[in-house]
């Protein structure tokens, strides 16, 4: 009797370890996360199915996501259905035009989502992304990101490759950040979208700081040609983080030392579903 209590006790005591001490999924002795995915990696599944492919990304473990539509359903339905499987929506992107016409609309819908961020993917351009396009979108980000501050979310840009045209001693995004206001406007670093038109992501998230809260975590496949600006390559040529040709050690060192808030794994490729928990298990497992 007294050996059964004792396994007894010794078992509660593990199970409490594993529940109170393990890492969350996604997270590790060195990438602290908080991870999540973007939602838009499951795209063609949710045009089919919105409930039993928000059950998949509960199954992937983490209880944050990146959201990218809402299928047909309202703001408080979707947020209703993320609710009962305990994931939180952290940001979302909404069309630039939206942001230009209403961007008092959007902040009502994200705040029904109960989003902390909305922003912006793309900036509509013909041909190069140009000066007068990174000055107009500069002033866009702030009425919009102080129209957004009044209901409690902030604004962010994610860039998306073309801002790297030369500008000066630097690039266009130089105009994005500079001529933008903190307390307004924050940015989200796709490290794909930076690597493959020829930056580095580690010395531009110190370049820039504190601007970065929230990152898209990617890897661009072995073999791919960079230095492009046209905010352009094959869905496919996204693999499994750590498969890839970006340091990503190098990159998340550098996120966790300028104070990067949330992370999302963003897989746009076929196999998203089968690579998510792959990606996942790296970040569980790299260092630096």
């Amino acid at each position: 009797m007294k050996s059964l209590l004792i396994s007894a006790v010794s078992l509660a005591c593990a199970w409490t370890f594993v529940t109170s001490g393990a890492a969350a999924t996604g997270t590790g002795p060195y990438f602290k996360g908080p991870v999540g995915i973007q939602l838009y990696s499951l795209r063609d599944a949710f045009k089919t199915n919105v409930t039993g492919t928000l059950d998949l990304v509960k199954s992937y473990g983490p209880r944050i996501a990146e959201l990218a539509g809402t299928y047909d359903l309202s703001p408080a339905n979707y947020k209703k259905e993320l609710d009962a499987r305990g994931i939180q929506g952290i940001g979302a992107h909404f069309a630039y035009e939206a942001f230009e016409k209403d961007p008092e609309a959007i902040a009502k819908d994200a705040q029904a989502l109960g989003l902390k961020y909305a922003g912006v993917a793309w900036i509509p351009h013909q041909g190069k992304f140009t000066e007068a396009n990174a000055h107009q979108a500069a002033a866009v980000f702030n009425h919009a990101g102080e129209v957004l501050s009044k209901y409690g979310i902030k604004f962010y840009y994610h860039n998306h490759g073309y801002e790297f045209e030369p500008y000066q001693d630097g690039t266009l995004m130089d105009i994005l950040v500079n001529e933008t206001k903190p307390e307004w406007v924050a940015f989200q670093m796709d490290i794909l979208w930076t690597y493959f038109p020829g930056q580095d992501p580690a010395k531009l998230l110190k370049k820039y700081g504190s601007r970065w809260e929230l990152m898209h975590l990617k890897d661009l496949k072995k073999g791919v040609t960079t230095g492009s600006l046209s905010g352009s390559t094959d869905v496919e040529n996204d693999v499994v983080l750590g498969t890839g040709q970006i340091n990503l050690p190098a990159a998340l060192k550098a996120a966790r030392e300028v104070g990067v808030k949330y992370y999302f794994i963003e897989d746009e490729s076929s196999r998203a579903k089968e690579q998510i928990p792959q990606s996942l298990k790296f970040l569980e497992q790299v260092q630096w």
